[in-house]
């Protein structure tokens, strides 16, 4: 049985990022944060986040997981293969940038995308409280069922910070 929900849901993993652009470089700031109970976790969380397709150099820390840079989709992936409930966990990513390039990056209005599955759990909260399997074929069936929720299509757009050097004034 597969269902949608058309009302509004709060995202069952919210993701923050914060992009700050210098001359030569860009940095990177994810803050992901799980929404949903502590008895529950979601399995294979794949957060991508665009970056310049001229970005170069890619450097990472994160907190759990592990992250890769996919020079042909230009995304950084960060991989958490488990994410407890009522969890964030941070990631920092470092790119430089070449000298010379074009201020209206295109490649900066891709917006972010997760994937994950969170199994024995429904956002509904839909139980299936009776079931019948009626198999003639000698089968034995389990009259068991899985629940498992997976994202839907959701998107986080990004907002670009660009940093200007300050000067000094002496006096």
């Amino acid at each position: 049985m597969t269902y949608r929900l058309d009302s509004k849901v709060r995202p069952l993993i919210w993701v923050e990022c914060q992009i700050e652009t210098y001359p030569t470089r860009i940095e990177y700031l994810v803050k992901a944060k799980s929404n949903f109970k502590r008895r529950s976790t979601a399995n294979n969380v794949r957060i991508s986040v665009p970056v310049p397709y001229d970005a170069d150099s890619p450097k990472f820390k994160s907190s759990v997981g592990t992250v890769g840079y996919d020079t042909e989709a230009s995304m950084m992936i960060w991989k958490i293969q488990s994410f407890p409930g009522q969890k964030q966990y941070i990631m920092r990513g470092h790119f430089g940038l070449p000298s010379i390039r074009d201020e209206e990056d295109a490649s900066m209005d891709r917006a972010l995308d997760v994937k994950f599955e969170i199994p024995y759990f429904t956002i509904s909260g839909v139980q299936v409280r009776y079931l019948k399997i009626t198999e003639k074929s000698g089968y034995q069936a389990l009259p068991w069922v899985r629940y498992i929720t997976r994202n839907g299509n959701y998107q986080i757009r990004l907002s670009l910070k660009h940093n200007k050097k300050k000067k000094s004034k002496r006096v």
